[in-house]
C-alpha cells in the first residue's frame, strides 16, 4: 500500500522560511499531478500549489511569489519552499496525489507574528 509522508513543518517567525518535503513509498509519483494543501483551524482545506508530471505549476493567489512547488522524481519526492511566511499561513499542510485518495498525514506550520 502506498504512502505519502510530509516533513519539514515547525514554528517560524513572520518573514521566515520553511521547506516542506513529501516522500512517497510504494507509489511512483513521476506520472502524477501532485498538490500541497493546507487546513487552518475552523477553515476548509484549500489547495496551495500544484505541479503536473510535466512540471507545470499553479498557485493560490495568497501564496504567489512566496511559495514554490517542485518535484524530484528520482527521489520520489515533492517539495514546497515557503518564503516570507505570514501568520495567516499557519495551518496543517498536506501533500496529495491529485484526483486520488492518497494523502499524507500532514505537518504543522505555525508562523508567529
Amino acid at each position: 500500500q502506498g504512502q505519502l509522508a510530509e516533513s519539514g513543518g515547525g514554528l517560524v517567525q513572520a518573514g521566515g522560511s520553511l521547506r516542506l518535503s513529501c516522500a512517497a513509498s510504494g507509489i511512483m509519483l513521476r506520472l502524477n499531478t501532485l498538490g500541497w494543501y493546507r487546513q487552518a483551524p475552523g477553515k476548509q482545506r484549500e489547495l496551495v500549489a500544484g505541479i503536473t508530471s510535466g512540471g507545470n505549476t499553479n498557485y493560490a493567489d495568497s501564496v504567489k511569489g512566496r511559495f514554490t512547488i517542485s518535484r524530484d522524481n528520482a527521489k520520489n519526492t515533492v517539495y514546497l519552499q515557503m518564503n516570507s511566511l505570514r501568520p495567516e499561513d499557519t495551518a496543517v499542510y498536506y501533500c496529495r496525489i491529485v484526483m486520488t485518495n492518497y494523502w499524507g498525514q500532514g505537518t504543522q506550520v505555525t508562523v508567529s507574528a
